[in-house]
């Protein structure tokens, strides 16, 4: 019998996590190869080569919201990291520093011992990729330097217009043999392109799961309450080429289909509001911003942050030339009017009332654009919207109290334009 038979979806989340993070460490013992990734880099070629994967983002996010950042952002910035470096970043160093003491002096710091981190070992090699921020490109060459590792990086350009032109797929597609190549040689063999079709193929149905669960917003009163995305985003990062997520996202979004059947919404169906969340949660601060909506009778129903994990492409398309389009189209590595675009449909596909902007310390990427597009998306659909000052894992950063008058206000807002219907 599978452990996992009769689980429900809560349970497979939390089973599957800790067993990426097992496979790691059991990977490790048994002296198999191990890579830190970044979270939208694809993880299609190091699966193919039997490597296991650890995602330093998620990873970062879990100590987060587990309330563990502040012990590995004082290693990190004991060490010089400015704290105006991304904070993800900076947990993830203070992680590998601790780890990189133990493993010289045989020692775990009492600091690591502590920790309610995750249990990964260190990287034998990391691959990164410029899609979603340039910062990813430093935060990795400086781990490959520190731990003198290989690093290979994969360049995706910045989409000044789109659609996409072909001679920019051609390019990350050449950028994907590269790192293939990369790989035989990290590998000492050569590269399984059969096995790599298969590898496409379960990403393919895992993201397929991801995207039914994403589609229950469309409802109202919605059986989804959006901040579960956020919880179950952690399988889609790190193990979307695995099984492990077709299995917890079909799982989850079977619930979802029979509790909309049976007429179970989230909130008890006591939604007066529907919101749209724009940037990375607030991993420390969790739990608060999702009850002051809650407390407000406002649900989210929206946000482009969990999407950018809608990397549908053809597994059967030889050139790669799909996937690299799946791999460039990130919003946030595309132009402004793309950007309003794709937001905007998220709104009207949750049916929203309003947006949240969290002004993320750590992500200038998206939280100097928000400000800008918050502005464009306003003109187009009139859609009242508020801000916040925050940090996806320093908690220092977040007030919740001028988290809670910035929701009360939108709130309000509309509220008014609810009624004005």
């Amino acid at each position: 019998m599978s452990l996992t038979q009769g689980m429900k979806a809560k349970q497979l989340l939390g089973y599957y996590q800790a067993k990426t993070d097992e496979d790691a460490r059991k990977a490790k013992e048994r002296g198999d190869l191990v890579c830190w990734s970044a979270s939208v880099a694809p993880p299609e070629f190091c699966v193919t080569m039997g490597i296991a994967m650890v995602y330093p983002e998620t990873h970062a996010a879990g100590i987060g919201a587990k309330h563990g950042a502040m012990d590995m952002l004082d290693v990190a910035e004991r060490k010089g990291y400015n704290i105006d470096c991304c904070s993800y970043g900076r947990v993830n160093m203070g992680y590998m520093e601790c780890l990189k003491e133990a493993a010289l002096t045989g020692v775990a710091p009492e600091v690591l011992v502590n920790s309610p981190a995750a249990k990964v070992p260190l990287p034998d090699l990391v691959i990164t990729c410029n899609n979603i921020c340039n910062t990813l490109l430093k935060w990795y060459e400086n781990l490959a330097v520190e731990l003198d590792i290989p690093c290979i990086v994969i360049d995706v350009p910045f989409n000044h217009t789109m659609p996409i032109p072909e001679y920019a797929k051609e390019y990350i597609a050449d950028e994907f043999r590269n790192a293939i190549s990369q790989l035989e040689v990290i590998c000492g063999r050569p590269f399984d392109w059969k096995k790599f079709q298969e590898v496409k193929a379960q990403t393919q149905r895992s993201v397929y799961q991801w995207n039914r669960i994403a589609d229950f917003t469309k409802y109202k009163p919605s059986p989804l309450n959006g901040f579960d995305l956020f919880n179950y985003m952690a399988l889609i990062v790190a193990a979307r080429s695995l099984d492990y997520s077709e299995i917890t996202f079909k799982a989850f979004a079977d619930e979802l289909e029979e509790n909309l059947k049976a007429g179970i919404y989230a909130f008890k169906g006591a939604e007066k509001t529907r919101i749209q969340w724009e940037g990375i949660a607030v991993w420390p601060h969790l739990g608060h911003t999702f009850k002051t909506l809650k407390n407000m009778g406002t649900i989210m129903t929206g946000s482009a942050y969990p999407a950018i994990w809608d990397l549908t492409y053809d597994a059967n398309d030889e050139s790669l030339h799909s996937m690299a389009e799946a791999y460039t189209r990130t919003y946030i590595n595309t132009c402004l009017s793309n950007k309003a675009a794709v937001l905007m449909d998220i709104m009207e596909h949750g049916k929203v009332d309003g947006v949240v902007y969290h002004l993320n310390r750590s992500c200038k990427l998206m939280s100097f654009l928000n400000v800008e597009t918050a502005e464009v998306i306003k003109e187009k659909n009139g859609l009242p919207y508020v801000s916040f000052d925050g940090d996806q894992t320093d908690p220092r950063v977040y007030s919740p109290a001028q988290y809670e008058t910035r929701v009360q206000a939108l709130v309000e807002m509309m509220e008014a334009n609810v009624a004005a219907e």
